[in-house]
């Protein structure tokens, strides 16, 4: 069985009013109506915030960068030199 935590929320009275006839029109609970709304709204929320939008000069730019020839820098042709040693050590 999953914990339960507890949380303590104060309306003034035309916001519980409006919550308990939307929770009634829904046929629950107002905590069940606000949990459920609440997250609803937190999922959308951070699903929004965990996606990266581009506009389409961005989009073709950074498209252009991963499809591109590849050339390695000084440094990491240098590690690469190193590891190629030790493999044939």
């Amino acid at each position: 069985m999953a914990t339960v935590a507890r949380f303590d929320l104060k309306l003034d009275a035309e916001d519980k009013d409006l919550l308990s006839r939307a929770a009634s029109l829904m046929g629950t609970t107002m905590a069940g109506f606000v949990r459920s709304a609440a997250k609803e709204k937190a999922q959308t929320l951070l699903e929004q915030e965990s996606r990266v939008t581009l506009s389409k000069r961005d989009f073709l730019a950074f498209n252009a960068a991963l499809h591109g020839a590849f050339k390695p820098n000084p440094a990491l042709q240098g590690a690469l030199k190193a590891v190629a040693k030790v493999k044939r050590a």
